[in-house]
């Protein structure tokens, strides 16, 4: 999870350095109107309300219609949600950083993390250029605040007896640096996280690092990795020497269940596995490549394409567009934790994990923080493909990686005749 000033959206976000001094200079956008009554809120989420650092924001607008950034429609448009930040100019394309959030895809909520102390949140929705209407759509400004403490959370209970344990992995056992680990689970159902199940919930490991507290949230760093997909097993990485590892189950909101179901913390011996190491410090957040450390991504993220999708039609110069979830986007050269940037793989197969990803014609580095991109291609059918990557191009581990979509380029686009 990230805790980054002031915030960061844990699904697909761009992130642009804005050119303030560039903006003030260009000339004014032309407005698309939009009626007096339309109104944009917050859904659930009052002015000088205490919030958790990770925050569900849900967005509410009437007399508009939502759609996604590109596609221009009468009395329509997408949300961007400003974080710290004051109004932007009302007659150029909003910016896209880490203080305006867009949500070109079409969304009504988003998760966001936010560093303790207090914070403002706005609403202001734009047409398919990413400029504001006319009169100017927005919600109000609120202050919210995240205490410096995590509030307490109410537990769910598990059942007597439920349990949770390492299948084939003894105290003291001797590991390679890569190792499968399997999770075992009696007494209490297997579920994803974000679904509430009465006796469920999810794996979380707990890697060199004392059992939290068990009233909070499980932290999610590189200590205490998340398994929210519902994941029995994991490759898990880690430098020689001595560790440590213990299972946690928490429920839907990752807070360990009462009693807590947990397995005991046992040691075990990592030594090499034959695989070259990379001249770096050993930590538990790398996985050692040919001459690369790779950076620790969460169990959960995924990136995907919003457009186009596998079998589209499209026209030989396109938009494509990529949608990122649980991870946020930081230009190349940027470390933060759980970010990355986008490159995309275009007739080509999957490049190394433990090198940097090439750059050429069929590998296009997005190392801007860009989240679309926009491509030519001769007619025909070609292959793409999303690959996340550190600041220093080189894949996450576990990689970030997309489907491999095929599309059909064809001059007239998605309208052109399907052959029979």
């Amino acid at each position: 999870m990230l805790r980054l000033a002031p915030a960061l959206l844990l699904l697909g976000l761009a992130v642009a350095t804005p050119l303030a001094g560039a903006s003030a200079q260009e000339r004014a956008r032309q407005r698309s109107p939009a009626p007096a009554t339309a109104r944009l809120s917050f859904v659930g989420l009052a002015d000088k309300a205490q919030v958790p650092a990770r925050l569900t924001v849900r967005f509410a607008i009437t007399g508009m219609e939502v759609v996604p950034a590109g596609q221009p429609r009468r009395n329509g448009g997408h949300h961007h949600l400003l974080i710290d930040t004051e109004l932007p100019p009302l007659d150029q394309p909003i910016p896209s950083d880490f203080n305006h959030i867009h949500f070109g895809g079409g969304q009504t909520e988003a998760e966001i993390a936010l560093t303790p102390g207090k914070h403002t949140l706005q609403l202001l929705f734009a047409d398919h250029n990413h400029v504001p209407h006319d009169p100017p759509i927005m919600s109000e400004r609120i202050t919210v605040e995240v205490p410096a403490t995590p509030a307490e959370k109410p537990r769910s209970a598990a059942a007597p007896g439920a349990r949770v344990f390492f299948i084939d992995l003894q105290d003291g056992a001797t590991i390679p640096s890569h190792a499968k680990i399997r999770f075992g689970a009696e007494g209490i159902t297997v579920t994803p996280a974000g679904t509430v199940s009465p006796n469920g919930g999810h794996h979380h490991l707990l890697v060199d690092t004392e059992l939290p507290a068990l009233d909070r949230e499980i932290p999610s760093d590189f200590n205490h990795l998340h398994f929210g997909r519902g994941q029995t097993e994991a490759e898990l990485s880690l430098p020689p020497g001595e560790h440590t590892v213990q299972l946690l189950m928490g429920d839907h909101e990752h807070v360990p269940h009462d009693p807590p179901v947990m397995s005991p913390r046992i040691r075990v011996h990592v030594v090499a596995d034959g695989r070259p190491a990379a001249a770096a410090t050993p930590s538990p957040s790398h996985i050692h490549g040919a001459g690369q450390a790779r950076t620790a991504a969460p169990n959960d993220a995924a990136v995907y394409f919003i457009y186009p999708r596998d079998g589209d039609r499209i026209y030989p110069t396109s938009t494509i567009r990529f949608g990122l979830r649980n991870m946020g986007v930081a230009p190349a050269g940027v470390a933060k934790p759980n970010t990355g940037h986008h490159h995309l793989l275009v007739d080509t197969e999957t490049p190394s994990f433990d090198a940097p990803i090439p750059s050429d014609l069929n590998h296009i580095h997005l190392g801007g923080g860009q989240t679309e991109y926009k491509l030519t291609l001769p007619n025909g059918r070609h292959t793409l493909q999303l690959l996340l990557a550190d600041e220093n191009h080189v894949p996450h581990d576990p990689p970030i990686i997309s489907e491999r979509i095929t599309v059909i380029v064809a001059p007239g686009g998605p309208h052109a005749r399907r052959r029979r």
